[in-house]
């Protein structure tokens, strides 16, 4: 297996075709492929070493069959929006191909994060005999791979997880989002919900807050949301009692949202203007700047991990998992902010875990139900290293104890 076909070429995508241009001994043919050939070109130009495009549509699962056909991939990699999975699993059932993607599915007529619709593909990747690796970027995707090596290695029994994601960067513009805004905005304001001794408990949209001491970075305010790797972690975990996601946001962030949201700007159904639809969202996100354009100045790091409480031979155990990227680090090495970055390299080692038969398998996978340590042995020589410190026993009840 050395041949890899990836489908969306925005931020995180160009990293992708990067670092896969960067080892030809795993990745010795590579084909990039987007809606707009001009993205290609321009990804392609800084590629250290040549790498082919093509142009495709995403959502048109005929498109996509032929372009597979002709590139005949061992591996796709879809890089695309998250409404566009089903499409692109489609064609890699009817051409028998391999996929990886890193978010979960979701229909952009609703803000619902969940992976049922994935999952559902089960019986069609048995039946072909192929793979579905699902969530492989940062969070989801590094994050559950840190909570099953904390199963496999450092804990006996897991209770509680807190998973922990810092942006302590700067952009330099008055409002911008670090991925598709569509995508990002949707995230932040549907309401959250963790889980809790077997049940979810659903939260009113950034309701809840603390301030969170994040490594390298300090104490930041942070706000309970929901994420899609709670879903599958609750799976895949066992015996945890309480999952939870924390994010950070500034105020001047909450601001422009809650401005967005009242005159009607993150609205998906059309109006009419000057006698035209258009869809509010759309144009917001066509006046917001394009998130590959925010890596030249961008300073400050990411701070993003977990931390896991349980027991260790009988004796309470509380760890933290976690990476410290800093932006202009990773735009001097693939001119790209550190959260494309931190997506974009989990995907390069995964496909190697995949070619080399590490992770294996048929039918529809997340990440965490694969071997944990060669991923995170690879993806730290890729760029993405994990630290890994003892908190003192009953750290994580303080860290967390001013919520408002």
């Amino acid at each position: 297996m050395d041949t890899v076909l990836i489908i969306g070429a925005g931020a995180a995508g160009s990293v992708v075709a990067q670092k896969c241009a960067m080892d030809r001994d795993t990745f010795k043919h590579i084909t990039l492929a987007s809606r707009r050939i001009e993205s290609c070109e321009k990804v392609a130009k800084m590629c250290k070493t040549p790498i082919e495009i093509a142009q495709v549509d995403a959502d048109n699962v005929a498109e996509v069959v032929a372009l597979i056909n002709k590139v005949k991939p061992d591996l796709l990699i879809n890089m695309a929006l998250p409404y566009q999975d089903l499409p692109i699993m489609d064609a890699c059932v009817e051409t028998g191909t391999n996929y990886m993607d890193t978010a979960n599915y979701e229909p952009r007529e609703i803000a619902k994060f969940e992976y049922s619709w994935q999952w559902a593909y089960q019986d069609k990747f048995v039946e072909k005999g192929i793979t579905a690796i699902l969530g492989c970027g940062f969070d989801p995707g590094v994050s559950n791979i840190w909570c099953a090596y904390a199963q496999e290695h450092l804990f006996d029994e897991i209770e509680y997880i807190d998973i922990v994601d810092c942006n302590a960067g700067d952009h330099g513009k008055t409002f911008a989002t670090n991925f598709n805004p569509e995508i990002n905005i949707r995230e932040v304001t549907q309401d959250g919900k963790y889980w809790k001794d077997g049940e979810w408990i659903e939260i009113p949209a950034l309701s809840i807050r603390c301030d969170i001491d994040y490594p390298e970075v300090g104490p930041k305010a942070s706000y309970l949301i929901y994420h899609e790797e709670e879903e599958s972690l609750v799976k895949n975990i066992k015996g945890l009692k309480q999952i939870r996601f924390w994010m950070t946001f500034g105020e001047q962030y909450i601001k422009h949202l809650e401005v967005f949201k009242s005159i009607g700007l993150i609205g998906l159904e059309p109006i009419k203007h000057k006698g035209m639809d258009i869809i509010p969202m759309e144009f917001l996100k066509d006046l917001l700047p394009v998130p590959s354009s925010l890596a030249e100045g961008y300073t400050g790091k990411t701070s993003i991990g977990v931390i896991v409480r349980g027991k260790k031979d009988g004796k309470p155990l509380t760890k933290m998992l976690y990476n410290v990227s800093d932006h202009a680090e990773t735009n001097r090495e693939v001119s790209a902010q550190a959260v494309s970055y931190t997506t974009g390299v989990p995907p390069v080692s995964g496909a190697a875990m995949f070619f080399k038969g590490i992770w294996s398998g048929k039918g529809v996978f997340n990440v965490e139900q694969f071997p944990s340590a060669p991923f995170l042995e690879d993806v730290a020589k890729r760029g993405l290293p994990t630290t890994i410190v003892d908190l003192a026993p009953g750290a994580q009840d303080e860290l967390f104890a001013v919520e408002t």
